[in-house]
């Protein structure tokens, strides 16, 4: 009885906290909240719109380098986004929008974005299929 006493506050806390988490895992049963980019919450199909949206800078859309769904970039220097983590897109976005990161085309492409816009793109992108790998295991080949 007292081990069942004991256990009662750490599942309390794990539940706490899995209920705090304020993400679904499926991308498709909620919109993507907020992010630590201070973003409004963004949506998938806004995104989608905005990925095929041709910027007023450059003429390009987001599809037109990245490729379908984030993945199948048009240069082997362009990186694959799809799948990459909602934050860090939209704080990728909010730094060449912002000056604070520079690329000759992505700091073009990111200038007249909204914090709507970028939060519906990073929710759009995150959603997508991943074929990003890790290092992990690569010294081992």
């Amino acid at each position: 009885m007292i081990r069942q006493i004991r256990a009662l506050p750490v599942l309390v806390l794990a539940g706490l906290l899995a209920a705090c988490d304020g993400q679904s895992h499926d991308p498709e049963a909620q919109p993507a909240r907020s992010s630590s980019a201070g973003l409004p919450s963004g949506t998938t199909e806004a995104g989608e719109q905005a990925a095929n949206v041709k910027s007023a800078a450059t003429g390009q859309t987001c599809i037109d380098c990245h490729g379908a769904g984030g993945n199948e970039p048009i240069d082997p220097t362009y990186p694959k986004i799809g799948g990459q983590f909602r934050d860090y897109l939209a704080h990728s976005l909010q730094a060449y929008r912002d000056g604070d990161r520079e690329h000759a085309l992505m700091s073009q492409q990111a200038t007249g974005l909204s914090d709507q816009q970028i939060a519906d793109l990073a929710a759009y992108f995150a959603a997508q299929p991943s074929q990003l790998r890790d290092l992990r295991g690569a010294h081992d080949r």
